[in-house]
């Protein structure tokens, strides 16, 4: 069985601040492109490996929101990305929770008003 997701696109409204927040918070280089008039920043993708990347988008069919669905990114340090993310402005949404042997979550709003949530292992 594979992955069933394997794009997504998160609204932004301002792309060279949503560009700036993910690229402090999560130490990714953004490559900028327009994809079928919208401007796009896609986040790094490692062909024929698992899970999924995707992009910020923005336009007039991409409305930022807090409701719908949410998106882990998974995270080497939980505490250092809070820290960053905090630091960049974002909102804790939900403080760090332990949640067992599949380590920690926690949820955050990014500089466009989205909800997204942290993952990180034990290791």
């Amino acid at each position: 069985m594979i992955n069933p997701v394997v794009h997504f696109e998160i609204p932004v409204t301002d792309m060279d601040r949503a560009v700036h927040f993910y690229e402090v918070v999560f130490g990714y280089r953004l490559r900028l492109e327009t994809v079928d008039g919208y401007p796009m920043a896609f986040f790094p993708r490692a062909d024929g490996q698992p899970g999924a990347s995707g992009a910020l988008a923005k336009g007039d069919v991409y409305v930022p929101a807090k409701a719908g669905p949410v998106l882990y990114f998974d995270v080497a340090d939980i505490d250092a990305t809070l820290a960053k993310a905090k630091a960049a402005g974002a909102a804790i949404l939900y403080p760090k929770k332990d949640i067992g042997e599949a380590g920690f979550v926690a949820e955050i709003e990014d500089s466009e008003g989205n909800r997204i949530a942290l993952s990180a292992s034990r290791d």
